[in-house]
């Protein structure tokens, strides 16, 4: 494995008959857009399911929060599994779990809805991992575009599964299972353009391994880790709640969804443009700073009187998915090559991750204490806080082996 002369990263092995960089491009994002509909397509039809199986809204929560706890209990394996495989046939392992999850989800008993939870979770924890991984390598001189298209993709396919899957189950005459086993087809398309791709890599990647001893003792890797969890526990905890916060205000549940995927479809913008400007310059403290002020401005309109919630849930979705974005951006920058990346990614994502799981559990139960949405979404409120503090000193200009600037003047 060589590295790129003067960058400090892993290049890429040579190998004939490589598919044109475009194409690239394109496998990342199909595999990227599977990242989240796993997840987000439950929210719009959560009543239906608390319905037929007689969920109180705690055990929803929980439901809602296993694959998000997955993310992180099983982050840690996706450095290992790609050293054994290569990154390219990992994720084709991934998306081959991620289809059976899928349907064991849907296949009926109660036991199945969770254990197909919990196989679509691991799947997709590998690709939360290895993809930020794999940018840093092929794409290390265009990791801001790369980044923003990813992140993009992962907006993308949330938006997709929040406002499709109560339309089309209606259409098709579909319950709740079916709703939620048609995205196997989605997971498919991307597994199919991906097998070329890890046909070919022979050579398994170089990523993770011990050259990063000191990562769990280096105070900006936590603060990545930490700006990586409270925003996805905020994205994951709205995602996951929202239709049921505004079905409790008079929505109908198709309406609710609609918005949901207004705030998913917002969330593009942030998504794409967000690790641009974060590329742009060596600090990323001003952008963390303006995306936790969105974000506040967004819960506050949710927490408003009726009449407001498109505005709000529009800002909070740009606010949400900038945060993604950058947090992904932050693994990239603070890294110095896809080693080092694969290694921040996986810690950031399994610490992140199983503090993220909290906020949909939090919020479902908060809610059955207090039985109103006010104090949970207050909470959130509140998360904001240590969040923007996190993210302004990730956005320092550091490499997080050392903790020292990247180059003189930082």
């Amino acid at each position: 494995m060589s590295r790129a002369p003067g960058s400090g990263t892993v290049a890429p092995p040579v190998r004939s008959g490589r598919p044109p960089v475009w194409w690239a491009g394109v496998t990342i994002v199909l595999v990227a857009a599977n990242l989240r509909p796993a997840v987000v397509g439950v929210a719009p039809v959560l009543a239906e399911i608390q319905a037929s199986e007689g969920l109180s809204a705690t055990a929803a929560g929980i439901l809602t929060a296993l694959p998000v706890l997955c993310f992180g209990l099983l982050a840690p394996a996706a450095p290992v599994l790609a050293r054994r495989l290569g990154i390219e046939r990992a994720l084709l392992a991934a998306l081959a779990v991620l289809c059976a999850g899928f349907l064991v989800r849907s296949s009926g008993p109660l036991a199945a809805l969770f254990a197909g939870t919990v196989l679509v979770g691991s799947a997709i924890a590998v690709g939360n991992v290895l993809l930020p991984s794999l940018i840093k390598r092929d794409f290390a001189h265009r990791t801001g575009l790369m980044t923003g298209l990813y992140s993009m993709a992962i907006t993308g396919g949330a938006t997709l599964a929040a406002g499709v899957t109560v339309p089309v189950a209606q259409a098709a005459g579909l319950g709740w299972r079916g709703a939620l086993a048609v995205w196997v087809l989605f997971a498919v398309v991307a597994a199919a353009c991906w097998l070329p791709r890890a046909l070919r890599a022979h050579r398994p990647a170089r990523v993770g391994g011990p050259r990063v001893g000191g990562l769990w003792r280096d105070a900006l890797a936590w603060q990545v880790t930490l700006y990586m969890g409270l925003q996805s526990l905020s994205y994951f905890a709205m995602t996951g709640w929202l239709p049921a916060v505004l079905v409790d205000r008079g929505y109908d549940p198709v309406t609710a969804g609609g918005l949901l995927s207004l705030m998913s479809g917002a969330g593009v913008l942030g998504a794409t443009v967000a690790p641009m400007v974060a590329t742009r310059g060596r600090r990323q403290r001003g952008l963390a700073a303006v995306i936790t002020a969105m974000a506040a401005l967004g819960l506050l309109g949710v927490l408003a009187p009726v009449g407001i919630e498109p505005v709000a849930v529009a800002v909070l979705g740009v606010a949400q998915s900038a945060a993604l974005g950058l947090s992904l951006t932050l693994v990239a920058v603070r890294a110095s090559d896809a080693a080092d990346a694969a290694q921040l990614s996986g810690m950031a994502q399994s610490v992140g991750y199983v503090l993220a799981a909290a906020g949909p559990f939090a919020v479902g139960a908060l809610h059955d204490v207090s039985g109103g949405w006010t104090l949970p979404l207050l909470a959130l409120l509140a998360v904001l806080v240590p969040q923007g503090t996190a993210g302004v000193l990730a956005g320092r200009n550091r490499l997080v082996r050392h903790g020292v600037p990247p180059s003189a003047g930082g």
